[in-house]
Protein backbone atom coordinates (compact mmCIF):
# COMPACT_ATOMS: atom_id res chain seq x y z
CA UNK A 1 0.00 0.00 0.00
CA UNK A 2 1.38 3.40 -0.99
CA UNK A 3 1.74 6.36 1.35
CA UNK A 4 -0.25 9.33 0.07
CA UNK A 5 0.81 12.97 0.21
CA UNK A 6 -0.42 16.22 -1.25
CA UNK A 7 3.01 16.76 -2.82
CA UNK A 8 6.23 14.82 -3.37
CA UNK A 9 9.48 16.72 -3.89
CA UNK A 10 12.50 14.84 -5.24
CA UNK A 11 15.74 16.56 -4.28
CA UNK A 12 16.80 19.11 -1.67
CA UNK A 13 18.70 21.60 -3.83
CA UNK A 14 17.86 25.28 -3.87
CA UNK A 15 14.22 24.91 -4.97
CA UNK A 16 13.05 21.82 -3.08
CA UNK A 17 13.35 22.83 0.59
CA UNK A 18 11.77 26.26 0.08
CA UNK A 19 8.92 24.67 -1.84
CA UNK A 20 8.40 22.15 0.96
CA UNK A 21 8.32 24.95 3.54
CA UNK A 22 5.80 26.94 1.50
CA UNK A 23 3.53 23.91 1.05
CA UNK A 24 3.91 23.00 4.72
CA UNK A 25 2.83 26.49 5.77
CA UNK A 26 -0.21 26.14 3.52
CA UNK A 27 -1.24 22.98 5.40
CA UNK A 28 -0.26 20.50 2.70
CA UNK A 29 1.32 17.14 3.48
CA UNK A 30 4.72 16.85 1.83
CA UNK A 31 7.29 14.13 1.28
CA UNK A 32 10.75 15.38 0.36
CA UNK A 33 13.35 12.88 -0.79
CA UNK A 34 17.15 13.18 -0.73
CA UNK A 35 19.47 10.42 -1.89
CA UNK A 36 22.80 11.97 -0.88
CA UNK A 37 23.59 15.34 0.73
CA UNK A 38 21.01 17.86 1.86
CA UNK A 39 21.29 21.20 0.10
CA UNK A 40 22.34 19.96 -3.33
CA UNK A 41 25.22 21.32 -5.40
CA UNK A 42 25.23 24.87 -4.03
CA UNK A 43 25.66 23.87 -0.41
CA UNK A 44 27.96 20.87 -0.85
CA UNK A 45 30.06 21.14 -4.00
CA UNK A 46 29.19 24.49 -5.58
CA UNK A 47 28.60 28.06 -4.48
CA UNK A 48 29.18 27.91 -0.74
CA UNK A 49 32.31 25.73 -0.54
CA UNK A 50 33.95 27.14 -3.66
CA UNK A 51 33.42 30.77 -2.67
CA UNK A 52 34.80 29.91 0.77
CA UNK A 53 37.90 28.58 -1.00
CA UNK A 54 38.00 31.70 -3.19
CA UNK A 55 38.02 33.82 -0.02
CA UNK A 56 40.98 31.86 1.39
CA UNK A 57 42.85 32.20 -1.90
CA UNK A 58 42.15 35.94 -1.93
CA UNK A 59 43.55 36.31 1.59
CA UNK A 60 46.73 34.49 0.52
CA UNK A 61 47.03 36.67 -2.57
CA UNK A 62 46.54 39.85 -0.56
CA UNK A 63 49.16 38.79 1.98
CA UNK A 64 51.67 38.27 -0.82
CA UNK A 65 50.88 41.79 -2.08
CA UNK A 66 51.58 43.32 1.30
CA UNK A 67 54.24 45.69 0.03
CA UNK A 68 51.66 47.20 -2.35
CA UNK A 69 49.70 48.28 0.72
CA UNK A 70 52.59 49.33 2.92
CA UNK A 71 53.21 46.28 5.09
CA UNK A 72 55.51 43.30 4.99
CA UNK A 73 55.27 39.70 6.18
CA UNK A 74 58.53 38.11 7.28
CA UNK A 75 59.26 35.03 5.20
CA UNK A 76 57.06 33.32 2.64
CA UNK A 77 53.30 33.10 2.95
CA UNK A 78 52.66 29.44 3.70
CA UNK A 79 49.38 27.84 2.72
CA UNK A 80 47.95 25.19 5.04
CA UNK A 81 45.58 23.37 2.69
CA UNK A 82 44.32 21.11 5.45
CA UNK A 83 43.33 24.26 7.33
CA UNK A 84 41.82 25.77 4.17
CA UNK A 85 39.78 22.61 3.61
CA UNK A 86 38.70 22.46 7.25
CA UNK A 87 37.38 26.02 7.02
CA UNK A 88 35.54 25.18 3.82
CA UNK A 89 34.11 22.00 5.33
CA UNK A 90 32.87 23.86 8.39
CA UNK A 91 31.10 26.55 6.36
CA UNK A 92 29.60 24.08 3.90
CA UNK A 93 28.71 21.57 6.62
CA UNK A 94 26.91 24.22 8.62
CA UNK A 95 24.67 24.97 5.64
CA UNK A 96 24.13 21.29 4.93
CA UNK A 97 23.03 20.63 8.50
CA UNK A 98 20.82 23.71 8.54
CA UNK A 99 18.89 22.52 5.48
CA UNK A 100 18.32 19.08 6.96
CA UNK A 101 17.27 20.42 10.37
CA UNK A 102 14.93 22.93 8.75
CA UNK A 103 13.20 20.24 6.71
CA UNK A 104 12.90 17.81 9.61
CA UNK A 105 11.34 20.56 11.71
CA UNK A 106 8.60 21.44 9.23
CA UNK A 107 5.03 20.53 10.10
CA UNK A 108 3.35 18.09 7.71
CA UNK A 109 6.70 17.30 6.08
CA UNK A 110 8.16 13.79 5.87
CA UNK A 111 11.89 13.62 5.08
CA UNK A 112 12.96 10.43 3.32
CA UNK A 113 16.54 9.48 2.48
CA UNK A 114 16.94 7.21 -0.51
CA UNK A 115 16.87 7.03 -4.30
CA UNK A 116 13.53 7.98 -5.85
CA UNK A 117 12.27 6.39 -9.06
CA UNK A 118 8.94 6.80 -10.79
CA UNK A 119 6.57 3.84 -10.96
CA UNK A 120 3.93 5.92 -12.74
CA UNK A 121 2.86 9.52 -13.26
CA UNK A 122 1.66 9.76 -9.67
CA UNK A 123 3.76 7.17 -7.84
CA UNK A 124 7.38 7.31 -6.75
CA UNK A 125 9.24 4.41 -5.13
CA UNK A 126 11.92 5.02 -2.49
CA UNK A 127 13.66 2.22 -0.55
CA UNK A 128 11.09 -0.13 -2.10
CA UNK A 129 8.27 1.92 -0.54
CA UNK A 130 5.68 3.44 -2.92
CA UNK A 131 4.70 7.08 -2.38
CA UNK A 132 1.75 8.68 -4.11
CA UNK A 133 0.78 12.30 -4.79
CA UNK A 134 -1.22 14.26 -7.33
CA UNK A 135 1.63 16.77 -7.54
CA UNK A 136 5.28 15.78 -7.94
CA UNK A 137 8.21 18.18 -8.20
CA UNK A 138 11.61 17.12 -9.55
CA UNK A 139 14.61 19.06 -8.21
CA UNK A 140 17.49 16.65 -8.78
CA UNK A 141 20.13 19.08 -10.09
CA UNK A 142 23.13 18.18 -12.22
CA UNK A 143 26.73 17.04 -12.09
CA UNK A 144 29.99 17.54 -13.93
CA UNK A 145 30.14 16.17 -17.43
CA UNK A 146 32.90 13.69 -18.22
CA UNK A 147 33.67 14.41 -21.87
CA UNK A 148 34.48 11.61 -24.26
CA UNK A 149 38.14 12.08 -25.15
CA UNK A 150 40.95 9.62 -25.85
CA UNK A 151 42.45 8.23 -22.64
CA UNK A 152 39.78 9.59 -20.28
CA UNK A 153 39.35 6.15 -18.72
CA UNK A 154 43.09 5.69 -18.27
CA UNK A 155 43.82 8.65 -15.99
CA UNK A 156 42.61 9.75 -12.56
CA UNK A 157 40.64 12.99 -12.72
CA UNK A 158 38.84 15.42 -10.45
CA UNK A 159 35.54 17.24 -10.87
CA UNK A 160 34.06 20.14 -8.92
CA UNK A 161 32.66 17.52 -6.50
CA UNK A 162 35.83 15.53 -5.84
CA UNK A 163 37.86 18.76 -5.61
CA UNK A 164 36.07 19.27 -2.31
CA UNK A 165 38.14 16.40 -0.87
CA UNK A 166 41.52 17.83 -1.90
CA UNK A 167 43.64 18.87 1.10
CA UNK A 168 46.93 19.54 -0.67
CA UNK A 169 48.35 21.99 -3.17
CA UNK A 170 48.73 20.19 -6.52
CA UNK A 171 52.16 20.64 -8.06
CA UNK A 172 50.63 21.31 -11.48
CA UNK A 173 46.87 21.36 -11.94
CA UNK A 174 45.66 20.82 -15.51
CA UNK A 175 42.12 22.07 -16.07
CA UNK A 176 40.13 20.98 -19.12
CA UNK A 177 37.53 23.68 -19.70
CA UNK A 178 38.01 27.43 -19.82
CA UNK A 179 34.67 28.62 -18.51
CA UNK A 180 33.27 29.67 -15.13
CA UNK A 181 34.07 26.59 -13.01
CA UNK A 182 37.49 26.02 -14.54
CA UNK A 183 38.60 29.63 -14.24
CA UNK A 184 37.51 29.99 -10.62
CA UNK A 185 39.40 26.84 -9.62
CA UNK A 186 42.35 27.85 -11.79
CA UNK A 187 42.89 31.21 -10.13
CA UNK A 188 42.17 29.77 -6.71
CA UNK A 189 44.79 27.04 -6.92
CA UNK A 190 47.33 29.29 -8.60
CA UNK A 191 47.05 31.54 -5.55
CA UNK A 192 47.42 28.54 -3.25
CA UNK A 193 50.71 27.83 -5.03
CA UNK A 194 50.00 25.38 -7.86
CA UNK A 195 51.22 25.74 -11.38
CA UNK A 196 48.02 25.87 -13.43
CA UNK A 197 47.28 25.23 -17.10
CA UNK A 198 43.79 25.81 -18.49
CA UNK A 199 42.97 23.96 -21.72
CA UNK A 200 40.05 25.33 -23.74
CA UNK A 201 38.83 23.83 -27.02
CA UNK A 202 37.32 27.10 -28.19
CA UNK A 203 39.12 30.17 -29.55
CA UNK A 204 38.68 32.10 -26.29
CA UNK A 205 37.81 31.69 -22.63
CA UNK A 206 34.17 31.85 -21.44
CA UNK A 207 32.89 31.74 -25.00
CA UNK A 208 29.40 33.01 -24.16
CA UNK A 209 30.85 36.34 -23.07
CA UNK A 210 31.73 39.30 -25.27
CA UNK A 211 35.21 39.19 -26.76
CA UNK A 212 36.50 42.11 -24.70
CA UNK A 213 35.37 40.40 -21.49
CA UNK A 214 37.02 37.13 -22.49
CA UNK A 215 40.23 38.91 -23.49
CA UNK A 216 40.43 40.92 -20.28
CA UNK A 217 39.79 37.87 -18.08
CA UNK A 218 42.55 36.03 -19.94
CA UNK A 219 44.96 38.91 -19.32
CA UNK A 220 44.05 38.98 -15.62
CA UNK A 221 44.71 35.25 -15.22
CA UNK A 222 47.90 35.23 -17.27
CA UNK A 223 49.24 38.12 -15.18
CA UNK A 224 49.06 35.76 -12.19
CA UNK A 225 51.04 33.10 -14.03
CA UNK A 226 48.22 30.85 -15.26
CA UNK A 227 48.95 29.15 -18.57
CA UNK A 228 46.10 29.36 -21.09
CA UNK A 229 45.91 26.98 -24.06
CA UNK A 230 43.18 27.92 -26.55
CA UNK A 231 41.95 26.24 -29.72
CA UNK A 232 42.65 22.81 -28.27
CA UNK A 233 40.67 21.05 -30.98
CA UNK A 234 41.70 17.60 -29.81
CA UNK A 235 42.59 16.68 -26.23
CA UNK A 236 43.98 13.25 -25.34
CA UNK A 237 45.01 11.95 -21.93
CA UNK A 238 47.57 9.43 -20.70
CA UNK A 239 49.78 8.59 -17.74
CA UNK A 240 53.55 8.97 -17.78
CA UNK A 241 54.81 7.52 -14.55
CA UNK A 242 52.78 9.27 -11.85
CA UNK A 243 52.07 12.30 -14.06
CA UNK A 244 49.07 13.10 -16.24
CA UNK A 245 49.88 14.00 -19.81
CA UNK A 246 47.38 16.06 -21.78
CA UNK A 247 47.96 16.01 -25.50
CA UNK A 248 46.62 19.15 -27.15
CA UNK A 249 46.27 20.09 -30.79
CA UNK A 250 46.62 23.83 -30.40
CA UNK A 251 47.64 26.49 -32.88
CA UNK A 252 50.46 27.57 -30.55
CA UNK A 253 52.55 26.04 -27.80
CA UNK A 254 53.81 22.60 -26.87
CA UNK A 255 51.71 19.62 -28.01
CA UNK A 256 51.82 18.21 -24.46
CA UNK A 257 51.08 19.45 -20.96
CA UNK A 258 52.52 17.42 -18.09
CA UNK A 259 50.76 17.79 -14.75
CA UNK A 260 50.25 16.21 -11.35
CA UNK A 261 46.44 16.52 -11.23
CA UNK A 262 43.62 16.83 -13.74
CA UNK A 263 40.35 18.71 -13.22
CA UNK A 264 37.49 18.28 -15.68
CA UNK A 265 35.42 21.46 -15.96
CA UNK A 266 33.87 20.98 -19.38
CA UNK A 267 30.19 21.45 -18.64
CA UNK A 268 27.33 19.94 -16.68
CA UNK A 269 24.72 17.25 -17.26
CA UNK A 270 21.39 16.69 -15.46
CA UNK A 271 20.82 13.94 -12.88
CA UNK A 272 17.86 12.51 -14.76
CA UNK A 273 19.10 9.21 -16.19
CA UNK A 274 18.09 7.01 -13.24
CA UNK A 275 14.72 8.43 -12.14
CA UNK A 276 12.49 6.14 -14.20
CA UNK A 277 11.15 9.13 -16.11
CA UNK A 278 9.94 6.84 -18.89
CA UNK A 279 7.64 5.09 -16.40
CA UNK A 280 5.86 8.40 -15.88
CA UNK A 281 6.01 9.40 -19.56
CA UNK A 282 8.13 12.49 -18.85
CA UNK A 283 9.85 13.90 -21.92
CA UNK A 284 13.52 14.91 -21.90
CA UNK A 285 15.60 16.57 -24.61
CA UNK A 286 18.63 15.08 -26.38
CA UNK A 287 20.90 16.11 -23.49
CA UNK A 288 18.72 14.58 -20.79
CA UNK A 289 17.16 17.81 -19.51
CA UNK A 290 13.49 17.58 -18.57
CA UNK A 291 11.39 19.59 -21.01
CA UNK A 292 9.21 22.18 -19.25
CA UNK A 293 6.92 25.01 -20.33
CA UNK A 294 7.10 28.64 -19.25
CA UNK A 295 5.61 27.76 -15.85
CA UNK A 296 7.96 24.79 -15.33
CA UNK A 297 5.32 22.13 -16.00
CA UNK A 298 6.45 18.95 -17.71
CA UNK A 299 4.43 17.29 -20.44
CA UNK A 300 2.75 15.14 -17.75
CA UNK A 301 -0.02 16.93 -15.82
CA UNK A 302 0.82 17.24 -12.15
CA UNK A 303 4.60 17.00 -12.56
CA UNK A 304 6.99 19.97 -12.49
CA UNK A 305 10.79 20.16 -12.91
CA UNK A 306 12.81 22.83 -11.11
CA UNK A 307 16.46 23.81 -11.01
CA UNK A 308 19.40 22.58 -13.05
CA UNK A 309 17.61 19.46 -14.32
CA UNK A 310 15.21 21.47 -16.53
CA UNK A 311 17.83 23.22 -18.65
CA UNK A 312 16.25 26.63 -18.07
CA UNK A 313 19.08 27.93 -15.92
CA UNK A 314 22.23 26.57 -14.34
CA UNK A 315 22.55 28.73 -11.26
CA UNK A 316 21.41 28.67 -7.65
CA UNK A 317 19.46 31.87 -8.20
CA UNK A 318 17.58 30.49 -11.22
CA UNK A 319 16.68 27.39 -9.21
CA UNK A 320 15.35 29.51 -6.36
CA UNK A 321 13.42 31.61 -8.84
CA UNK A 322 11.92 28.38 -10.21
CA UNK A 323 10.60 27.68 -6.71
CA UNK A 324 9.09 31.16 -6.49
CA UNK A 325 7.38 30.79 -9.88
CA UNK A 326 5.84 27.40 -9.04
CA UNK A 327 4.81 28.30 -5.48
CA UNK A 328 3.20 31.62 -6.43
CA UNK A 329 1.37 30.10 -9.38
CA UNK A 330 -0.02 27.21 -7.34
CA UNK A 331 -0.72 28.89 -4.01
CA UNK A 332 -1.78 32.44 -4.86
CA UNK A 333 -2.97 32.02 -8.42
CA UNK A 334 -0.24 34.16 -9.92
CA UNK A 335 0.98 33.72 -13.50
CA UNK A 336 4.72 34.02 -13.10
CA UNK A 337 6.84 32.70 -15.97
CA UNK A 338 10.43 31.76 -16.66
CA UNK A 339 10.47 34.19 -19.58
CA UNK A 340 9.86 37.08 -17.18
CA UNK A 341 13.33 36.83 -15.69
CA UNK A 342 16.38 38.65 -16.96
CA UNK A 343 19.62 36.78 -17.48
CA UNK A 344 22.03 37.53 -14.63
CA UNK A 345 25.05 35.75 -13.19
CA UNK A 346 28.62 36.26 -12.00
CA UNK A 347 32.08 34.85 -12.54
CA UNK A 348 33.84 34.72 -9.16
CA UNK A 349 37.38 35.29 -10.24
CA UNK A 350 39.21 38.23 -8.68
CA UNK A 351 38.16 40.72 -9.81
CA UNK A 352 34.67 39.32 -10.38
CA UNK A 353 32.41 39.70 -13.38
CA UNK A 354 28.80 40.72 -12.90
CA UNK A 355 26.55 40.13 -15.94
CA UNK A 356 22.96 41.05 -16.66
CA UNK A 357 20.78 41.20 -19.76
CA UNK A 358 21.97 40.89 -23.34
CA UNK A 359 25.52 40.47 -24.62
CA UNK A 360 26.84 42.58 -27.49
CA UNK A 361 26.36 39.64 -29.85
CA UNK A 362 22.71 39.28 -28.81
CA UNK A 363 22.10 43.01 -29.32
CA UNK A 364 23.62 42.87 -32.79
CA UNK A 365 21.53 39.82 -33.66
CA UNK A 366 18.36 41.60 -32.52
CA UNK A 367 18.98 44.39 -35.04
CA UNK A 368 17.71 47.05 -32.64
CA UNK A 369 19.12 50.55 -32.44
CA UNK A 370 21.26 50.79 -29.33
CA UNK A 371 23.63 53.05 -27.44
CA UNK A 372 26.65 51.85 -25.48
CA UNK A 373 29.33 53.05 -23.11
CA UNK A 374 32.48 51.61 -21.57
CA UNK A 375 34.54 52.88 -18.66
CA UNK A 376 37.85 51.43 -17.38
CA UNK A 377 38.14 50.45 -13.73
CA UNK A 378 41.45 52.30 -13.65
CA UNK A 379 39.36 55.48 -13.61
CA UNK A 380 37.08 54.37 -10.76
CA UNK A 381 38.27 55.88 -7.48
CA UNK A 382 37.15 52.99 -5.26
CA UNK A 383 38.99 50.48 -7.43
CA UNK A 384 42.17 52.58 -7.30
CA UNK A 385 41.92 52.91 -3.52
CA UNK A 386 41.52 49.16 -3.11
CA UNK A 387 44.40 48.40 -5.44
CA UNK A 388 42.31 46.55 -8.03
CA UNK A 389 42.10 48.53 -11.26
CA UNK A 390 41.67 45.65 -13.71
CA UNK A 391 38.52 45.45 -15.79
CA UNK A 392 35.80 47.82 -16.94
CA UNK A 393 32.14 48.81 -16.76
CA UNK A 394 30.14 48.31 -19.96
CA UNK A 395 26.46 49.17 -20.44
CA UNK A 396 24.14 49.08 -23.45
CA UNK A 397 20.70 50.69 -23.74
CA UNK A 398 17.88 50.75 -26.26
CA UNK A 399 18.10 53.97 -28.28
CA UNK A 400 14.33 54.41 -28.46
CA UNK A 401 12.91 53.19 -25.14
CA UNK A 402 16.02 54.14 -23.13
CA UNK A 403 15.73 50.80 -21.31
CA UNK A 404 18.95 49.10 -20.26
CA UNK A 405 19.62 46.12 -22.52
CA UNK A 406 22.65 44.62 -20.82
CA UNK A 407 25.76 45.23 -18.79
CA UNK A 408 29.08 43.64 -17.91
CA UNK A 409 30.95 44.89 -14.85
CA UNK A 410 34.34 43.24 -14.65
CA UNK A 411 36.18 44.65 -11.69
CA UNK A 412 36.07 45.50 -8.01
CA UNK A 413 32.57 44.85 -6.69
CA UNK A 414 31.20 43.99 -10.12
CA UNK A 415 29.13 41.07 -8.80
CA UNK A 416 27.30 43.43 -6.42
CA UNK A 417 27.16 46.68 -8.43
CA UNK A 418 25.46 44.99 -11.37
CA UNK A 419 22.27 44.67 -9.31
CA UNK A 420 21.76 48.44 -9.47
CA UNK A 421 21.23 48.04 -13.20
CA UNK A 422 19.36 44.74 -12.93
CA UNK A 423 16.72 46.18 -10.61
CA UNK A 424 16.11 49.12 -12.94
CA UNK A 425 15.71 46.64 -15.79
CA UNK A 426 13.07 44.71 -13.83
CA UNK A 427 11.29 47.98 -13.10
CA UNK A 428 11.24 48.64 -16.86
CA UNK A 429 12.52 52.12 -16.10
CA UNK A 430 14.77 54.14 -18.43
CA UNK A 431 18.50 54.33 -17.80
CA UNK A 432 18.05 57.99 -16.84
CA UNK A 433 16.77 56.81 -13.44
CA UNK A 434 20.28 55.58 -12.68
CA UNK A 435 21.96 58.44 -14.48
CA UNK A 436 20.19 61.00 -12.29
CA UNK A 437 20.55 59.10 -9.02
CA UNK A 438 22.85 60.28 -6.26
CA UNK A 439 25.03 57.41 -5.10
CA UNK A 440 27.32 57.20 -2.09
CA UNK A 441 30.97 58.22 -2.42
CA UNK A 442 33.40 56.51 -2.60
CA UNK A 443 31.86 53.45 -4.26
CA UNK A 444 31.95 51.72 -7.62
CA UNK A 445 28.21 52.25 -8.05
CA UNK A 446 28.63 56.02 -7.91
CA UNK A 447 30.32 55.87 -11.33
CA UNK A 448 27.25 54.41 -13.07
CA UNK A 449 25.66 57.88 -13.62
CA UNK A 450 28.96 59.13 -15.04
CA UNK A 451 29.29 56.10 -17.31
CA UNK A 452 25.70 56.46 -18.55
CA UNK A 453 26.25 60.10 -19.41
CA UNK A 454 28.70 59.03 -22.12
CA UNK A 455 26.51 56.81 -24.30
CA UNK A 456 27.37 56.60 -27.98
CA UNK A 457 25.86 54.72 -30.93
CA UNK A 458 26.37 50.99 -30.49
CA UNK A 459 29.14 49.71 -32.77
Amino acid sequence: MSHKFDAIIIGTGQAGPSLAARFSAAGMTVAIIERHKFGGTCVNTGCIPTKTLVASAYAVHLARRGTDYGFAIDGNVKVDMKGVKARKDEVSGRSNRAVEQWLRGLANCTVIQGHARFDSAHTVRVNDEPLEASRIFINVGGRASVPSMPGINDVPFLTNSSMMDVDLVPEHLIIVGGSYVGLEFGQMYRRFGSEVTVIEMGPRLIGREDEDVSMNVKEILEAEGIHIRLNAKCVSLAMRGDKVVAGVSCEEGSPEVLGSHLLLAAGRIPNTQDLGLDQAGIVTDERGYIVVDDELRTNVPGIWALGDCNGRGAFTHTSYNDYEIVADNLLIGDHRRVSDRIQAYALYTDPPLGRCGMTDAEIRKSGRAALATKHPMSRVGRAVEKGGTQGFIKISVDAESKHILGAAILGTGGDEVVHVLLDVMYAKAPYTVVQRAMHIHPTVAEFLPTVLSKLEPFA
